[in-house]
């Protein structure tokens, strides 16, 4: 599956795909999130490859995350909202599936839903500028189980509350410093770190690189979620709440939550 605003290039068996709509952060759109799910599950079958980068266009952002511009014609209705959770979570699972190894090339703001991108993959090459946070809040959204399977996975609970709750958003420093980040590097040198560090992964053995990448994702055993989380996420498109952030963020005003 392609999509005209995710690139993807091949050299020397490392594979870079590059979220390309600069304009709008690198935010993505619901076809978008499909495409990303259908492009690692192309790029997990071609054993040619070694290593995979995932970047964004420019050097102002990784992504900004979901489009919420595109909120009311993709969300906001039970039918749409499980259609949109299932394309989120099928992009996160694709990446941390994957066979190969995945480098996040985090220049700029990797936020929301593009922050949830970045941790799944195996390296994340940060610089003092980049950005990570998950302002779920502010929007009264949800934010999925493997998203926050991830988060808890590399920075514990500590941090994710941080995150989620009071609304943190991290400089690089503060992210290498709670283990979001694998490396700090200076900003303009991420690509070139993240491009070094994919080589360095491709010349390894490949088996044993696959190998050890399953068998770590293996040893965590299965995300235990009850039907009771499961019900909860369902009944989100019922959250008033949310409607009246995607009405807000229109009206470029701050949203008066009142917990409904």
């Amino acid at each position: 599956m392609s999509h005209p605003d995710l690139h993807l290039a091949r050299d020397a068996g490392i594979a870079t795909l590059t979220i390309d709509r600069p304009a709008r952060r690198n935010a993505l759109t619901l076809p978008m999130w499909r495409a990303v799910a259908g492009l690692f599950e192309d790029l997990s079958a071609d054993t040619s490859l070694r290593c995979v980068i995932l970047r964004g266009a420019g050097e102002g952002a990784f992504s900004a995350g979901a489009d919420i511009t595109a909120f009311a014609t993709e969300r906001g209705t039970e039918a749409r909202e499980r259609a949109y959770n299932d394309a989120l979570v099928a992009a996160f699972l694709s990446i941390e599936r994957c066979v190969h190894p995945v480098v996040a090339a985090l220049s700029g703001h990797a936020l929301g839903g593009g922050c949830g991108l970045a941790l799944m993959c195996d390296f994340r090459v940060g610089g003092p500028g980049t950005r990570m946070g998950i302002p779920a809040r502010n929007l009264g959204l949800f934010y999925p189980h493997e998203g926050l399977d991830a988060l808890l996975r590399i920075a514990g609970e500590a941090v994710a509350m941080e995150m989620l709750v009071e609304g943190r958003t991290y400089t690089g420093e503060e992210a290498l410093a709670r283990r979001l980040l694998t490396r700090l590097v200076p900003d303009e040198a991420v690509h070139t770190e993240a491009r070094a560090l994919a080589a360095r992964v491709a010349e390894g053995a490949p088996l044993a690189n696959r190998f050890h990448k399953r068998a770590l994702r293996a040893l965590r055993g299965p995300l235990p979620v009850s039907d009771a989380d499961r019900a909860e996420l369902d009944a989100f498109p019922r959250s008033a709440d949310f409607l009246e952030a995607v009405k807000a963020f229109g009206e470029k005003r701050r949203p008066v939550f009142r917990g409904e």
